[in-house]
């Protein structure tokens, strides 16, 4: 399991060195061009420019901290990347009530809690401090998740 502390120094690491960030961004593009791809092609119109911004952000610090508790991974390809995306779509679709509510069928077997926990937290808006939100529409939270969530599956297939 890709542990919270593990995601923390992560995050720490690229806060305090964006050159770090940009390295990581450009070695996640070398070794997982099919991942890349999939997060940079969402159909117009689903994010907004910071949105898709934002994603690529989440999903190199996921890549990172899953790279950090395992080691390098698979290359995933398209096909692979289609499936679990919509295996995720599915159990979505399947789940009933507000964002969060919906959240709770992933959370029930999965042996990523602590980056679901982390997607989950980068995701939601807070109502009553609206400032501290992150660059997130309420439209544009869903497709994120999925895409985050697929991200995860694949990275960490098998190396739970």
């Amino acid at each position: 399991m890709v542990s919270e502390a593990t995601i923390e120094k992560v995050l720490a690491r690229f806060e305090e060195d964006a050159a770090l960030f940009e390295e990581a961004a450009r070695e996640f593009g070398d070794q997982q061009p099919e991942l890349l791809q999939y997060l940079l092609n969402v159909p117009e119109g689903v994010l907004t420019p910071e949105e898709g911004e934002y994603l690529l952000y989440l999903a190199i610090i996921i890549w990172q901290s899953v790279s950090e508790a395992y080691g390098q991974g698979q290359l995933h390809s398209g096909k692979a990347i289609e499936a679990t995306e919509e295996k995720n779509w599915e159990l979505w679709e399947a789940g009933s009530g507000n964002f969060n509510r919906r959240l709770d069928a992933f959370f029930e077997n999965t042996p990523q809690e602590d980056l679901l926990a982390f997607v989950e937290d980068a995701l939601t808006l807070d109502e009553e401090d609206e400032e501290s939100n992150p660059p997130v529409t309420k439209e544009g939270a869903e497709p994120m998740f999925i895409a985050l969530k697929t991200l995860i599956d694949l990275l960490t297939n098998q190396r739970s």
